[in-house]
Order: C-alpha cells, then sequence, then structure tokens
C-alpha cells in the first residue's frame, strides 16, 4: 500500500508540474505576442502519465473490496441501539402523508 500511496503522490507532482510548465509556456508566448494554439508535446505526455499514475494508485491504495452479501461470513456484526424509540430515519418519505386513503378505480 505505501508503494501506490508514493506513486498517486508522484503522479500528483506529475500533474502539478505539467500545469506549472503549461502557465510557463503561454507567459513566454505572451511576450513573443505569439498566438497560444496548445500545450507542448512533453506536456501532453506528462499529463498522460500523470493521469495513469494517478488512476493506477486509485484503484490500488484502497485495498481489497469486502462482501456487501447479508449471508457473507465475511460481514461484520452490526448491533442496534437497546433502545429503538429514539432512532431517526431522515429520508424523503417525510413529505408524503402518514395515512393515504386512496383506493383504485375499478
Amino acid at each position: 500500500m505505501a508503494l501506490g500511496f508514493a506513486i498517486g503522490v508522484f503522479g500528483v507532482l506529475i500533474l502539478f508540474h505539467a500545469a506549472y510548465s503549461t502557465i510557463q509556456y503561454r507567459g513566454l508566448l505572451k511576450i513573443t505576442e505569439e498566438e497560444f494554439s496548445g500545450p507542448p508535446f512533453n506536456v501532453v505526455i506528462e499529463l498522460s502519465l500523470g493521469l495513469v499514475l494517478c488512476m493506477w494508485a486509485a484503484l490500488t491504495v484502497p485495498g481489497k473490496f469486502l462482501s456487501i452479501h447479508p449471508d457473507s461470513e465475511e460481514n461484520r456484526i452490526v448491533s442496534l441501539p437497546a433502545n429503538l424509540d429514539f432512532m431517526i430515519f431522515n429520508h424523503r418519505g417525510k413529505v408524503f402523508p402518514v395515512e393515504m386513503d386512496l383506493k383504485l378505480k375499478h
């Protein structure tokens, strides 16, 4: 995990360097009064390398996925509080009336 994290930090540093290089290049173009048509090729290569490194780190650093199946042995036990009277559920269902006496028309 430490290797993946270090590669992710290195990828972010490469992205920052590419951004700095682009800003520096645009400043140089303003001095020479030329039109900006796009970043240089080395900046595009830096961006793609930084993107690949950051994506690789994002996929490897979090660890292994855990099962969400209810009958799985890997699930941890979740306990509810002893007094269930004070459980609060905030959801969109509270905007509807509590009792709906709607009957289907036949």
